[in-house]
Protein backbone atom coordinates (compact mmCIF):
# COMPACT_ATOMS: atom_id res chain seq x y z
CA UNK A 1 0.00 0.00 0.00
CA UNK A 2 1.48 3.43 -0.76
CA UNK A 3 2.31 4.68 2.37
CA UNK A 4 1.75 8.59 0.72
CA UNK A 5 -1.73 8.48 0.24
CA UNK A 6 -4.33 6.12 2.11
CA UNK A 7 -7.67 6.06 1.12
CA UNK A 8 -10.45 4.81 2.95
CA UNK A 9 -13.18 5.20 0.96
CA UNK A 10 -14.33 7.63 -1.88
CA UNK A 11 -17.81 8.88 -0.56
CA UNK A 12 -18.28 12.84 0.82
CA UNK A 13 -20.53 13.29 4.05
CA UNK A 14 -22.53 16.39 4.87
CA UNK A 15 -21.44 18.61 7.77
CA UNK A 16 -23.87 18.33 10.68
CA UNK A 17 -25.89 21.47 11.74
CA UNK A 18 -24.33 23.56 14.11
CA UNK A 19 -24.70 23.08 18.05
CA UNK A 20 -27.23 25.48 20.04
CA UNK A 21 -25.45 27.15 23.11
CA UNK A 22 -27.73 25.07 25.01
CA UNK A 23 -27.14 21.83 23.13
CA UNK A 24 -22.83 22.10 24.61
CA UNK A 25 -21.69 19.25 26.55
CA UNK A 26 -20.49 20.91 29.89
CA UNK A 27 -16.42 19.68 28.36
CA UNK A 28 -17.14 21.85 25.40
CA UNK A 29 -18.74 24.78 26.72
CA UNK A 30 -15.11 24.74 29.27
CA UNK A 31 -12.96 24.59 25.53
CA UNK A 32 -15.69 27.78 24.17
CA UNK A 33 -14.40 29.56 27.05
CA UNK A 34 -10.71 28.74 26.53
CA UNK A 35 -10.91 29.61 22.83
CA UNK A 36 -12.87 32.93 23.65
CA UNK A 37 -10.48 34.09 25.72
CA UNK A 38 -7.75 33.64 23.67
CA UNK A 39 -9.21 34.78 20.14
CA UNK A 40 -10.48 37.88 22.35
CA UNK A 41 -6.88 38.66 23.00
CA UNK A 42 -5.35 40.99 20.49
CA UNK A 43 -1.97 39.42 19.41
CA UNK A 44 -1.66 41.49 16.50
CA UNK A 45 1.99 42.47 16.07
CA UNK A 46 1.42 45.75 16.01
CA UNK A 47 -0.42 46.95 19.04
CA UNK A 48 -1.44 43.14 20.48
CA UNK A 49 0.36 40.70 22.75
CA UNK A 50 1.28 37.10 22.81
CA UNK A 51 2.91 37.57 26.33
CA UNK A 52 -0.53 38.10 27.59
CA UNK A 53 -2.39 35.59 25.26
CA UNK A 54 0.69 32.90 26.61
CA UNK A 55 0.50 33.83 30.04
CA UNK A 56 -3.47 33.31 30.35
CA UNK A 57 -3.05 30.19 28.58
CA UNK A 58 -0.45 29.13 31.70
CA UNK A 59 -3.16 30.25 34.56
CA UNK A 60 -5.37 27.88 32.73
CA UNK A 61 -2.78 25.13 32.86
CA UNK A 62 -2.03 25.76 36.33
CA UNK A 63 -5.59 25.85 37.41
CA UNK A 64 -5.91 22.47 36.00
CA UNK A 65 -3.51 21.35 38.21
CA UNK A 66 -0.29 21.83 36.33
CA UNK A 67 2.46 22.64 38.56
CA UNK A 68 5.23 26.25 37.59
CA UNK A 69 7.58 23.89 37.23
CA UNK A 70 6.15 22.24 33.95
CA UNK A 71 4.92 25.96 32.36
CA UNK A 72 7.57 27.40 31.11
CA UNK A 73 7.17 31.03 29.74
CA UNK A 74 9.97 32.66 27.53
CA UNK A 75 10.44 36.10 25.64
CA UNK A 76 13.38 38.44 24.71
CA UNK A 77 14.00 41.74 26.51
CA UNK A 78 14.11 43.41 23.12
CA UNK A 79 9.99 41.92 22.07
CA UNK A 80 8.50 41.70 25.33
CA UNK A 81 5.37 41.49 24.19
CA UNK A 82 5.93 38.34 21.47
CA UNK A 83 6.63 35.40 23.86
CA UNK A 84 4.98 32.40 23.96
CA UNK A 85 4.62 29.46 26.36
CA UNK A 86 6.24 25.59 26.56
CA UNK A 87 4.08 23.36 28.77
CA UNK A 88 4.86 19.94 29.74
CA UNK A 89 2.34 16.77 31.15
CA UNK A 90 5.59 14.42 32.02
CA UNK A 91 4.90 10.85 31.60
CA UNK A 92 6.77 9.71 34.40
CA UNK A 93 9.40 6.41 33.76
CA UNK A 94 8.25 6.55 30.24
CA UNK A 95 10.51 5.47 27.46
CA UNK A 96 9.33 6.57 24.50
CA UNK A 97 10.29 9.83 23.54
CA UNK A 98 7.72 12.75 24.19
CA UNK A 99 5.25 14.02 21.22
CA UNK A 100 5.01 18.54 20.63
CA UNK A 101 1.75 19.96 19.79
CA UNK A 102 2.44 23.09 18.54
CA UNK A 103 0.42 26.45 17.38
CA UNK A 104 1.06 29.88 17.20
CA UNK A 105 -0.68 32.44 18.63
CA UNK A 106 0.03 35.69 16.45
CA UNK A 107 -2.43 36.67 13.91
CA UNK A 108 -2.53 38.65 10.67
CA UNK A 109 -2.96 42.05 11.54
CA UNK A 110 -6.93 43.19 11.07
CA UNK A 111 -8.56 46.90 10.20
CA UNK A 112 -11.29 47.05 12.53
CA UNK A 113 -12.73 49.32 10.09
CA UNK A 114 -13.02 47.27 7.05
CA UNK A 115 -14.40 44.13 9.09
CA UNK A 116 -18.10 43.66 9.53
CA UNK A 117 -17.62 42.71 13.18
CA UNK A 118 -15.02 43.95 15.84
CA UNK A 119 -12.08 41.21 14.57
CA UNK A 120 -10.85 40.54 18.22
CA UNK A 121 -14.85 39.57 19.49
CA UNK A 122 -15.58 36.02 18.85
CA UNK A 123 -18.93 36.38 17.34
CA UNK A 124 -21.30 33.16 16.48
CA UNK A 125 -23.32 33.41 13.84
CA UNK A 126 -25.37 31.65 10.91
CA UNK A 127 -23.38 28.62 12.09
CA UNK A 128 -19.87 30.43 11.91
CA UNK A 129 -17.33 31.48 14.67
CA UNK A 130 -16.24 35.06 13.61
CA UNK A 131 -13.02 36.82 14.33
CA UNK A 132 -9.50 37.39 13.50
CA UNK A 133 -7.58 34.03 14.65
CA UNK A 134 -10.89 32.13 14.97
CA UNK A 135 -9.27 29.06 12.76
CA UNK A 136 -5.67 30.54 12.04
CA UNK A 137 -4.19 29.59 14.27
CA UNK A 138 -6.37 29.73 17.58
CA UNK A 139 -9.00 26.67 17.17
CA UNK A 140 -5.72 24.46 17.45
CA UNK A 141 -4.00 26.40 19.96
CA UNK A 142 -7.12 26.05 22.14
CA UNK A 143 -7.55 22.71 21.17
CA UNK A 144 -3.87 21.79 22.32
CA UNK A 145 -4.23 23.43 25.82
CA UNK A 146 -7.89 21.95 26.02
CA UNK A 147 -6.39 18.61 25.51
CA UNK A 148 -3.38 18.89 27.98
CA UNK A 149 -5.88 19.71 30.78
CA UNK A 150 -8.44 16.69 29.33
CA UNK A 151 -5.39 14.71 29.68
CA UNK A 152 -4.54 15.73 33.16
CA UNK A 153 -7.37 15.41 34.93
CA UNK A 154 -8.14 12.33 32.83
CA UNK A 155 -5.47 10.55 35.06
CA UNK A 156 -4.84 8.42 31.55
CA UNK A 157 -1.54 6.70 32.39
CA UNK A 158 0.52 7.96 29.65
CA UNK A 159 3.76 6.13 27.66
CA UNK A 160 5.47 9.34 26.74
CA UNK A 161 5.64 13.16 27.70
CA UNK A 162 3.49 15.44 26.05
CA UNK A 163 4.89 19.29 25.72
CA UNK A 164 2.92 22.08 23.88
CA UNK A 165 4.42 25.23 22.33
CA UNK A 166 2.19 27.90 22.40
CA UNK A 167 4.66 30.81 19.67
CA UNK A 168 4.69 34.25 18.11
CA UNK A 169 5.84 35.32 15.19
CA UNK A 170 5.10 32.93 12.34
CA UNK A 171 2.79 35.46 10.86
CA UNK A 172 5.09 38.75 10.50
CA UNK A 173 8.65 38.14 8.98
CA UNK A 174 11.19 39.79 11.05
CA UNK A 175 9.20 39.51 14.52
CA UNK A 176 10.31 37.42 17.19
CA UNK A 177 9.41 34.08 15.87
CA UNK A 178 9.00 31.75 19.26
CA UNK A 179 9.49 28.36 17.11
CA UNK A 180 12.88 29.40 15.86
CA UNK A 181 14.16 30.71 19.24
CA UNK A 182 13.47 27.08 20.66
CA UNK A 183 14.71 25.33 18.12
CA UNK A 184 18.05 27.05 18.12
CA UNK A 185 18.12 28.26 21.93
CA UNK A 186 16.26 25.58 23.58
CA UNK A 187 16.01 22.36 21.45
CA UNK A 188 16.16 19.89 24.87
CA UNK A 189 12.62 21.67 26.14
CA UNK A 190 11.15 21.00 22.83
CA UNK A 191 12.54 17.35 22.43
CA UNK A 192 10.11 15.60 20.69
CA UNK A 193 9.97 12.03 18.12
CA UNK A 194 7.54 14.13 16.12
CA UNK A 195 5.57 17.21 16.59
CA UNK A 196 2.00 18.18 15.41
CA UNK A 197 1.01 21.18 14.18
CA UNK A 198 -1.25 23.46 11.93
CA UNK A 199 -1.03 23.10 8.41
CA UNK A 200 -3.62 19.65 7.21
CA UNK A 201 -7.13 19.98 7.08
CA UNK A 202 -10.48 18.79 5.74
CA UNK A 203 -11.74 20.03 2.68
CA UNK A 204 -15.10 20.85 2.30
CA UNK A 205 -17.44 21.57 -1.76
CA UNK A 206 -19.21 24.01 -2.61
CA UNK A 207 -22.16 22.63 -1.30
CA UNK A 208 -20.32 21.35 2.31
CA UNK A 209 -19.46 18.06 1.54
CA UNK A 210 -16.54 16.46 3.27
CA UNK A 211 -13.78 15.95 0.49
CA UNK A 212 -11.29 14.75 2.10
CA UNK A 213 -8.90 14.82 5.23
CA UNK A 214 -5.56 16.67 4.01
CA UNK A 215 -2.49 15.76 6.42
CA UNK A 216 0.86 17.78 5.07
CA UNK A 217 3.67 15.97 4.06
CA UNK A 218 5.53 19.31 2.84
CA UNK A 219 4.91 22.19 2.70
CA UNK A 220 6.04 25.54 0.32
CA UNK A 221 8.39 28.32 1.88
CA UNK A 222 7.64 31.82 2.12
CA UNK A 223 9.95 34.65 1.15
CA UNK A 224 9.30 38.18 0.39
CA UNK A 225 11.27 40.43 -2.45
CA UNK A 226 11.27 44.21 -2.19
CA UNK A 227 11.04 46.11 -5.37
CA UNK A 228 12.29 49.65 -5.19
CA UNK A 229 12.48 52.96 -7.53
CA UNK A 230 13.68 55.79 -6.51
CA UNK A 231 13.23 59.62 -8.37
CA UNK A 232 14.61 63.08 -7.53
CA UNK A 233 11.14 63.95 -7.55
CA UNK A 234 9.56 67.88 -7.96
CA UNK A 235 6.58 69.76 -8.31
CA UNK A 236 3.80 67.50 -10.28
CA UNK A 237 2.89 70.46 -12.67
CA UNK A 238 6.15 69.75 -14.51
CA UNK A 239 6.34 66.08 -15.11
CA UNK A 240 8.72 64.53 -16.92
CA UNK A 241 9.58 61.21 -18.39
CA UNK A 242 10.60 59.59 -15.12
CA UNK A 243 8.17 58.60 -12.98
CA UNK A 244 8.68 56.22 -9.63
CA UNK A 245 5.34 54.78 -9.56
CA UNK A 246 5.24 53.91 -13.41
CA UNK A 247 8.54 52.19 -12.69
CA UNK A 248 7.56 49.90 -10.32
CA UNK A 249 3.68 49.87 -12.09
CA UNK A 250 5.20 48.07 -15.20
CA UNK A 251 7.41 45.90 -12.83
CA UNK A 252 4.92 44.48 -11.73
CA UNK A 253 3.14 43.92 -14.71
CA UNK A 254 5.63 41.75 -15.91
CA UNK A 255 5.47 39.87 -13.12
CA UNK A 256 2.09 39.57 -13.26
CA UNK A 257 2.24 37.72 -16.56
CA UNK A 258 4.88 34.98 -15.91
CA UNK A 259 4.08 31.71 -14.44
CA UNK A 260 6.32 29.50 -13.23
CA UNK A 261 6.95 26.24 -14.35
CA UNK A 262 4.91 23.27 -13.20
CA UNK A 263 6.59 20.64 -11.37
CA UNK A 264 5.19 17.62 -9.60
CA UNK A 265 6.72 15.81 -6.91
CA UNK A 266 6.01 12.67 -5.56
CA UNK A 267 3.49 14.16 -2.75
CA UNK A 268 1.65 16.11 -5.51
CA UNK A 269 1.46 13.70 -8.17
CA UNK A 270 0.09 11.08 -5.42
CA UNK A 271 -2.35 14.36 -4.05
CA UNK A 272 -4.11 14.65 -7.56
CA UNK A 273 -4.03 10.71 -8.25
CA UNK A 274 -6.50 10.96 -5.33
CA UNK A 275 -8.56 13.82 -6.27
CA UNK A 276 -9.18 13.25 -9.53
CA UNK A 277 -11.21 9.91 -8.57
CA UNK A 278 -12.77 12.15 -5.95
CA UNK A 279 -14.41 15.02 -8.27
CA UNK A 280 -14.89 13.15 -11.10
CA UNK A 281 -16.19 14.84 -14.29
CA UNK A 282 -13.83 17.37 -16.58
CA UNK A 283 -11.56 18.35 -13.71
CA UNK A 284 -10.98 14.56 -13.55
CA UNK A 285 -10.00 13.98 -17.42
CA UNK A 286 -8.26 17.33 -17.10
CA UNK A 287 -6.10 16.16 -13.75
CA UNK A 288 -5.46 13.05 -15.82
CA UNK A 289 -4.24 14.51 -18.40
CA UNK A 290 -2.00 16.95 -16.52
CA UNK A 291 -0.30 13.98 -14.87
CA UNK A 292 0.71 12.61 -18.04
CA UNK A 293 2.56 16.04 -19.34
CA UNK A 294 2.49 18.42 -17.14
CA UNK A 295 2.93 20.86 -20.28
CA UNK A 296 -1.00 20.41 -20.84
CA UNK A 297 -2.11 24.31 -21.54
CA UNK A 298 -5.58 23.28 -21.61
CA UNK A 299 -5.61 20.78 -18.87
CA UNK A 300 -3.84 23.62 -16.90
CA UNK A 301 -6.14 25.96 -18.13
CA UNK A 302 -9.01 24.01 -16.12
CA UNK A 303 -6.40 23.05 -12.84
CA UNK A 304 -5.56 26.71 -12.09
CA UNK A 305 -8.72 28.16 -11.73
CA UNK A 306 -8.93 26.46 -8.64
CA UNK A 307 -6.58 28.64 -5.98
CA UNK A 308 -5.75 25.30 -4.37
CA UNK A 309 -4.64 23.29 -6.80
CA UNK A 310 -2.89 26.30 -8.86
CA UNK A 311 -0.72 26.83 -5.70
CA UNK A 312 0.97 23.11 -5.16
CA UNK A 313 1.56 23.17 -8.97
CA UNK A 314 4.61 25.74 -9.08
CA UNK A 315 5.93 28.62 -7.12
CA UNK A 316 3.54 31.63 -7.16
CA UNK A 317 4.57 35.70 -5.92
CA UNK A 318 2.56 37.77 -6.10
CA UNK A 319 2.32 41.81 -4.56
CA UNK A 320 1.11 41.86 -0.88
CA UNK A 321 2.23 46.01 -0.24
CA UNK A 322 2.93 49.11 -1.98
CA UNK A 323 4.10 52.74 -0.78
CA UNK A 324 4.96 55.51 -2.15
CA UNK A 325 4.77 59.32 -2.68
CA UNK A 326 4.87 62.35 -0.18
CA UNK A 327 2.64 64.58 -0.97
CA UNK A 328 -0.46 64.72 -3.41
CA UNK A 329 1.10 67.67 -5.67
CA UNK A 330 4.37 66.48 -5.86
CA UNK A 331 6.25 64.02 -8.20
CA UNK A 332 7.17 60.80 -6.06
CA UNK A 333 10.75 60.55 -4.82
CA UNK A 334 10.50 56.86 -3.37
CA UNK A 335 8.47 53.67 -4.08
CA UNK A 336 7.99 50.36 -3.05
CA UNK A 337 6.30 46.74 -3.59
CA UNK A 338 6.75 43.83 -1.84
CA UNK A 339 6.13 40.45 -3.57
CA UNK A 340 5.54 37.23 -1.46
CA UNK A 341 6.22 34.80 -2.88
CA UNK A 342 5.58 30.53 -2.18
CA UNK A 343 8.35 28.44 -3.22
CA UNK A 344 7.99 24.91 -3.50
CA UNK A 345 10.39 22.59 -1.94
CA UNK A 346 13.58 22.47 -2.97
CA UNK A 347 13.92 25.95 -5.13
CA UNK A 348 15.80 28.69 -3.63
CA UNK A 349 15.45 31.75 -2.77
CA UNK A 350 18.29 33.69 -4.70
CA UNK A 351 17.02 31.84 -8.07
CA UNK A 352 13.48 33.41 -7.73
CA UNK A 353 15.61 36.89 -6.92
CA UNK A 354 17.40 35.91 -10.28
CA UNK A 355 14.35 35.49 -11.72
CA UNK A 356 12.50 38.22 -11.20
CA UNK A 357 15.34 40.71 -11.54
CA UNK A 358 15.57 39.17 -15.26
CA UNK A 359 11.56 39.72 -15.65
CA UNK A 360 11.84 43.21 -14.62
CA UNK A 361 14.74 43.93 -16.47
CA UNK A 362 14.98 47.31 -15.55
CA UNK A 363 18.30 48.90 -13.64
CA UNK A 364 16.35 51.88 -11.57
CA UNK A 365 14.25 49.37 -9.88
CA UNK A 366 15.90 47.12 -7.61
CA UNK A 367 14.90 43.83 -6.02
CA UNK A 368 16.12 43.00 -2.66
CA UNK A 369 15.12 40.00 0.06
CA UNK A 370 14.49 41.86 3.29
CA UNK A 371 14.38 38.64 5.29
CA UNK A 372 14.93 35.09 4.64
CA UNK A 373 13.29 32.17 6.67
CA UNK A 374 16.18 29.71 5.90
CA UNK A 375 16.41 26.28 4.82
CA UNK A 376 13.44 25.16 2.72
CA UNK A 377 10.94 22.72 4.82
CA UNK A 378 12.08 19.33 5.24
CA UNK A 379 9.44 15.93 3.77
CA UNK A 380 8.45 14.69 6.72
CA UNK A 381 8.17 10.22 6.45
CA UNK A 382 4.43 9.36 6.69
CA UNK A 383 4.66 5.62 8.50
CA UNK A 384 2.36 3.95 10.33
CA UNK A 385 3.67 5.78 14.19
CA UNK A 386 1.85 8.70 12.56
CA UNK A 387 -0.50 8.13 10.24
CA UNK A 388 -1.76 4.97 11.73
CA UNK A 389 -3.40 6.72 14.82
CA UNK A 390 -4.99 9.70 12.07
CA UNK A 391 -6.37 7.06 10.19
CA UNK A 392 -8.31 5.31 13.23
CA UNK A 393 -9.53 8.81 14.44
CA UNK A 394 -10.24 9.56 10.77
CA UNK A 395 -12.50 6.39 10.62
CA UNK A 396 -14.17 7.11 13.75
CA UNK A 397 -15.30 10.64 12.70
CA UNK A 398 -15.71 10.66 9.54
CA UNK A 399 -16.19 7.22 8.31
CA UNK A 400 -15.47 7.38 4.49
CA UNK A 401 -13.94 10.89 4.03
CA UNK A 402 -10.34 9.46 2.90
CA UNK A 403 -7.11 10.71 4.33
CA UNK A 404 -4.98 12.25 1.72
CA UNK A 405 -1.13 13.86 1.84
CA UNK A 406 -0.82 16.89 0.90
CA UNK A 407 2.00 19.61 -0.39
CA UNK A 408 0.87 23.27 1.92
CA UNK A 409 0.68 26.12 -0.43
CA UNK A 410 1.25 27.82 2.69
CA UNK A 411 4.14 28.18 5.71
CA UNK A 412 4.56 27.26 8.72
CA UNK A 413 6.57 26.73 11.90
CA UNK A 414 7.00 23.39 11.38
CA UNK A 415 10.27 24.61 9.15
CA UNK A 416 12.05 25.28 12.10
CA UNK A 417 11.32 22.00 14.65
CA UNK A 418 11.53 20.35 10.94
CA UNK A 419 15.00 21.40 10.38
CA UNK A 420 16.20 20.45 14.09
CA UNK A 421 15.61 16.97 13.58
CA UNK A 422 12.10 17.11 14.68
CA UNK A 423 9.59 15.55 12.25
CA UNK A 424 7.04 17.98 12.07
CA UNK A 425 3.19 16.96 10.15
CA UNK A 426 0.30 18.68 9.89
CA UNK A 427 -2.37 16.98 11.15
CA UNK A 428 -5.96 17.18 10.09
CA UNK A 429 -8.15 18.71 12.14
CA UNK A 430 -11.43 21.25 11.45
CA UNK A 431 -13.01 21.37 7.84
CA UNK A 432 -12.88 24.41 6.08
CA UNK A 433 -14.85 25.86 3.43
CA UNK A 434 -13.89 25.85 -0.47
CA UNK A 435 -12.84 30.13 0.63
CA UNK A 436 -10.42 28.64 3.25
CA UNK A 437 -13.08 30.90 5.46
CA UNK A 438 -11.13 33.78 4.55
CA UNK A 439 -7.75 33.28 6.57
CA UNK A 440 -5.48 36.57 6.42
CA UNK A 441 -9.00 38.07 4.72
CA UNK A 442 -11.79 40.22 6.38
CA UNK A 443 -13.89 38.63 8.19
CA UNK A 444 -11.98 35.50 9.02
CA UNK A 445 -14.64 32.31 10.28
CA UNK A 446 -14.56 28.81 10.73
CA UNK A 447 -18.34 26.60 10.95
CA UNK A 448 -19.18 25.94 14.47
CA UNK A 449 -19.43 22.22 14.26
CA UNK A 450 -15.87 21.91 12.65
CA UNK A 451 -14.56 23.74 15.78
CA UNK A 452 -15.96 21.31 17.90
CA UNK A 453 -15.94 18.16 16.42
CA UNK A 454 -11.76 19.25 15.52
CA UNK A 455 -11.36 19.67 18.95
CA UNK A 456 -12.10 16.38 19.70
CA UNK A 457 -10.74 15.12 16.99
CA UNK A 458 -7.54 16.05 18.66
CA UNK A 459 -7.84 15.21 21.50
CA UNK A 460 -8.47 11.40 20.90
CA UNK A 461 -5.95 11.73 18.22
CA UNK A 462 -3.23 12.80 20.64
CA UNK A 463 -4.93 10.16 23.28
CA UNK A 464 -3.56 7.44 20.73
CA UNK A 465 0.00 9.09 20.47
CA UNK A 466 0.22 8.86 24.54
CA UNK A 467 -1.83 7.82 26.41
CA UNK A 468 -1.64 3.51 27.33
CA UNK A 469 -5.86 3.04 27.04
CA UNK A 470 -5.58 5.02 23.78
CA UNK A 471 -9.27 5.50 22.64
CA UNK A 472 -11.86 4.74 24.89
Amino acid sequence: MNPIVTLLALAAMALPAALPAAALRPDQVRFLDIYRELVETNTELSDGSCTLAADKMAARLKAAGFPESDLHRFSVPDHPREGGLVAVLPARGATLKPILLLAHIDVVEAKRSDWARDPFKLIEEDGYFYARGASDDKAMAASWVDTLIRLKQAGHPLIRTVKMALTCGEETEGAFNGAQWLAANQRDLVDAEFALNEGGAGQLDAQGKRLYLGTEAEEKTRQDYVLTATDAGGHSSLPGTENAIYRVSDALARIERYSFPVRLDSVSRAFFTSIAKLVGGADALAIEALLRDPADQAALRIITANPMWNAVLHTTCVPTEIAGGHATNALPQRVTANINCRLLPGERQEEVLAKLASLIHDPKVSITMPNTIGASARTVPLDETVMGPIRTVAARYYPGVPVVATLVSGSTDGVFFGNAGIPTYGVPSFFYDADYGHIHGLNERIRTSSVYEGRDFLYDLVALYVAKDGLR
